[in-house]
């Protein structure tokens, strides 16, 4: 698996087109009461960067890949939920395109191990965020809102369960992920907040800081995908090898001890094997089964 000093040593250059476009962004900080195409593309820049970075990364159609693959499609679906969501009346729009982002990314992290207290805690916190918000909704955003919340904290849940720190089964990539779907819901809640119970001050920083390093930390998770697919690989092949042979019944242990009484029997001759008592009982035995 990949350490922190591997990741930024050999991903390093790779990431720095994110870095200058997130600048670029905040350098302009174009106002979201201002929209038109060249915020909207502004606004783009790092997500297209991060597509790029996880393409350069590797990728192909094989199953090695199938992680990487997921993430690019959830990317693509940000990006497309970004550029929408600069319009207000294109809102509902762009929830549903990073509605299915997080769906991909909830098919990325899969949903082993299972971790049931983190559900707990995080969709009690989910549950909560809707008790409050629900009452600004109106129209679809009634049923949006609740459904996104729901699909969102669900890849918050399942970014948190893949970093098992008390096993010491986690890497820097999952807790990369770990710690871009916490911020991802950060992020939202703060969107969450501004559109349906009030004004939150510097929302606009607030939700685009929190976005960009969740998409980035999320991004960063696909760096050793592939050796973590291929360690699973062996590790199943090595656990198939090491199973141990199907514990013999006891029809077959029967089977068995007869055999061999006959054959001990045949070796003292055939009268021992009419005239023995427990061979007898024992053929019985067989015969009736």
């Amino acid at each position: 698996m990949a350490t922190p000093k591997q990741v930024l040593k050999s991903i390093g250059p790779k990431l720095v087109p994110f870095f200058k476009t997130v600048a670029i962004y905040f350098v302009l900080f174009i106002p979201v009461d201002q929209p038109s195409l060249f915020s909207m593309v502004i606004k783009c820049l790092p997500i297209l960067s991060l597509i790029a970075f996880v393409l350069l990364h590797g990728m192909s159609l094989g199953e090695e890949y199938a992680y990487s693959r997921r993430i690019l499609l959830g990317l693509i679906f940000s990006v497309i939920g970004d550029a929408l969501l600069v319009w207000d009346d294109l809102f509902i729009h762009g929830l549903s395109a990073f509605l299915i982002a997080q769906c991909l990314y909830v098919s990325a992290f899969g949903f082993k191990p299972f971790n049931i207290y983190a559900a707990t805690v995080i969709y009690l916190l989910s549950g909560a965020g809707i008790y409050i918000l629900y009452p600004g909704t109106s129209g679809v955003t009634s049923i949006g809102m609740p459904l996104y919340t729901a699909i969102l904290m669900t890849m918050v849940w399942r970014a948190v369960a893949r970093v098992q720190l008390f096993e010491e089964l986690w890497t820097w990539t999952k807790l990369c992920s770990c710690m871009g779907g916490i911020l991802f819901a950060v992020s939202d809640a703060c969107i969450g907040f501004n559109e349906f119970y009030g004004r939150v001050p510097q929302s606009q920083a607030i939700i685009m800081v929190t976005y960009y390093a969740a998409q980035l930390g999320i991004s960063l998770s696909v760096v050793d995908s592939k050796a973590s697919y291929l360690d699973s690989l062996r590790e199943s092949k090595y656990k198939l090898k090491a199973a141990p042979c199907p514990a013999t019944t006891s029809n077959n242990k029967e089977e068995l001890l007869v055999e061999q009484a006959a054959n001990s029997a045949q070796c003292q001759g055939s009268s021992i094997w009419n005239s023995s008592p427990e061979i007898h009982r024992r053929r019985g035995i067989l015969h009736l089964e």
